[in-house]
């Protein structure tokens, strides 16, 4: 069987992985290699890789990159961490290609360690834009570039990967894969998220996410507050989540101690990828600058508010209301979002433009049958 390497470093980017490992399994012609690192051997950050083992997952194995969710240069050193290990790891497991997601520090090391070591790549959620003072497009334009095999989430997503020279062959749209869990209903049953968030259904509910800008991490605790005051002034029960451990993460972090006697606040380190979108079943709406808010609100027909440039230029449905940092801008439009009927049913009936739910089977197929060899490693220049 074809060995596959599968690379994860934080709770969001397994979530989206998840679909695609469990379709490779259930194919029975590939073997699967789960390596976890990053984020999810953290315990600041909730120590996720217990979720993937209660998913039922073998890990095959762990790199710990020392990640602490401050500065830059704690990030650069554990990019260059995990180049190494990652190195270790596949000399020994010796995969036939790796799998990597979108544009996470730790899939990039592993991009690196694997392209030096002319093992082929496939790249999952190539092509994507977010011109928000992140560093997201240039590491997963980057990652596209070493990458032997594409599989992007949008239509839009796979031209832009072939205008960066990429040839036709190689690229496929696959769609989001969250979206498979949504399609097979794998969630949380709306009365036992419910009962274990103390939610009354019959009142607003909100779902908050803020990451930091990896351009800005000095303005994240700023940024942070000016949507917890926010969200403090609408007054609906909202489900806060930790952000991801970027530079900047702590800030944020530190910040939520001001705000946890709040008695319509609730924070969690992680939710899970069942119980996160068993929320988003049961949410008005969902606040922050989270991809998920922009990709995966539409299944649901909630409004997403979306705060400040992090995902500025990311393909959006119509759902989506753009808002400044800014306290009194993001508590009107989170109104709207929560009590005007004519924001709420365009929500409703927005466009879906990240495929329809059948992204790991679209993987798994062609990670089974793409020919192995010179062709896939040689990379050729289309333009």
């Amino acid at each position: 069987m074809r060995r596959i390497a599968v690379f994860s470093g934080n709770r969001a980017e397994y979530g989206l992985l998840f679909p695609i490992i469990r379709a490779m399994k259930d194919r029975g012609d590939l073997d699967v290699r789960v390596v976890v690192s990053g984020a999810h051997l953290s315990e600041p950050f909730g120590r996720t890789v217990d979720e993937i083992l209660d998913d039922g997952i073998e890990i095959t194995a762990t790199a710990d990159l020392g990640i602490q969710g401050g500065s830059v240069k704690e990030q650069t050193l554990s990019l260059a961490r995990g180049i190494g290990q990652f190195c270790e790891i596949l000399d020994a497991l010796r995969p036939d290609i790796s799998l990597v997601y979108a544009d996470r520090m730790e899939g990039f090391a592993a991009a690196i360690a694997s392209f030096e070591m002319n093992i082929p790549i496939a790249h999952v959620e190539g092509g994507d834009l977010t011109e928000g003072g992140t560093h997201d497009d240039s590491v997963r334009h980057a990652m596209t570039k070493l990458a032997h095999l594409h599989f992007t989430t949008s239509l839009e997503a796979a031209e832009r990967v072939k205008r960066l020279g990429e040839e036709e062959w190689r690229v496929v749209f696959a769609g989001l894969p969250t979206l498979d869990t949504i399609r097979r209903n794998e969630l949380t049953p709306p009365e036992e998220t419910c009962r274990e968030f103390a939610l009354d259904r019959a009142r607003p509910i909100l779902v908050f996410t803020q990451h930091p800008v990896s351009t800005e991490p000095d303005k994240a605790r700023a940024q942070v507050v000016e949507s917890l005051e926010a969200l403090k002034a609408v007054g609906a029960q909202t489900v806060i989540t930790y952000p991801n451990s970027d530079p900047g993460s702590q800030a944020i972090i530190d910040a939520f101690r001001a705000y946890e006697a709040v008695p319509h606040f609730q924070f969690h380190k992680s939710l899970g990828r069942r119980r996160y979108l068993g929320l988003l079943n049961v949410a008005w709406a969902v606040v922050g600058n989270s991809s998920s808010g922009i990709k995966e609100t539409p299944s649901f027909g909630i409004p997403c508010v979306n705060v400040g440039t992090r995902q500025l230029g990311r393909l959006r449905a119509e759902n989506v209301i753009d808002v400044p940092y800014g306290r009194e801008e993001i508590a009107r439009a989170v109104s709207a979002a929560l009590h005007d009927e004519e924001t709420r049913t365009r929500a409703r009936k927005c466009s879906k433009p990240y495929g329809e739910g059948r992204c790991g089977e679209i993987v798994a197929a062609r990670l089974a049958e793409v020919p192995l060899g010179e062709r896939l490693l040689r990379k050729r220049m289309t333009y």
